[in-house]
């Protein structure tokens, strides 16, 4: 799949948080616009950043090459506000795109955080490229709350491999979570969205995420399942034999087969509770 990448300058780089985010964070931050894992039950095809535009979600990647200039700038006028300031990194992008390895543009913007740090900053990603900055993330943990969200939907090939083709391999990413966690670096599995996984799939998250995260495709992509059933997902569950994965409770089922293998403290389901800052 080929993709379309731009470099833009952003008129601002820090989103107030609405929605979904309104749980304890700020302000929501993306170092691009666009993503080239192409997710096929991405949320954010359904929403005007994709739908206003002619090229099809995944083919085109806009690179905010004055990201780390803009926080800079922006940090130190909140700063001077003494308001705090909770950062979900990111929303509608992922701060690891591949292009990343080259751009440098998430790393960047981490460090004007350890001149800057926010109070709370959450970085959110599929991809294990998240381990070449655990350098600064062991910095930047002394200067504020930090917690890195490895997204693991589930814990089988197979169905990563039809719902989300062009994302890094879920060993890759149990993988850069464990090495994340092993650098003192706090962590979570964010299963979001839930999708069929394997009885041993507890145990896999074991020891490597200090948190569990769980969302559904009903819940969790900001009109209660309704964007999911736009992008065909009943459909797609329904061809592949998968529908009783497309239940309204099944956050309430997942969070009770965790409950299993970890502490209740340790789990949080979507439109529940944030975890605590």
């Amino acid at each position: 799949m080929g993709i379309e990448i731009k470099e833009i300058l952003a008129k601002k780089i820090l989103t107030e948080a609405k929605g979904y985010l309104d749980v304890g964070f700020t302000h929501s931050l993306n170092p691009y616009s666009g993503c080239a894992f192409s997710c096929r039950y991405c949320y954010v095809r359904e929403m005007p950043i994709q739908r206003f535009k002619e090229i099809p979600w995944g083919e085109w990647l806009d690179i905010k090459t004055n990201a780390a200039e803009n926080y800079r700038n922006e940090m130190i006028k909140l700063h001077k506000k003494n308001k705090p300031v909770n950062i979900f990194m990111s929303s509608a992008t992922d701060p690891y795109q591949p292009i990343e390895r080259k751009a440098n543009i998430t790393r960047g913007i981490l460090e004007e955080m350890i001149e800057n740090p926010p109070d709370f900053l959450q970085i959110q990603t599929r991809s294990p490229l998240v381990t070449k900055d655990i350098d600064l993330l062991v910095n930047l943990k002394d200067k504020c709350e930090v917690l890195v969200s490895m997204t693991i939907e589930t814990d089988r090939e197979d169905i990563k491999q039809l719902f989300s083709p062009y994302a890094p391999g879920i060993k890759l990413r149990i993988k850069a979570l464990k090495e994340v966690h092993d650098a003192g670096v706090s962590t979570q599995a964010s299963i979001s969205p839930v999708l069929p996984f394997t009885p041993d799939f507890p145990k896999v998250l074991d020891g490597i995420a200090d948190h569990i995260w769980i969302d559904t495709l009903s819940i969790g992509d900001g009109l209660m399942g309704k964007r999911s059933e736009r992008l065909g997902m009943p459909k797609l569950f329904e061809e592949h034999g998968l529908s009783k994965w497309y239940q309204k409770d099944l956050h309430v089922k997942v969070e009770k087969y965790f409950n299993k293998y970890f502490r209740s403290e340790m789990i949080r389901v979507s439109k529940k509770e944030a975890f605590p800052r």
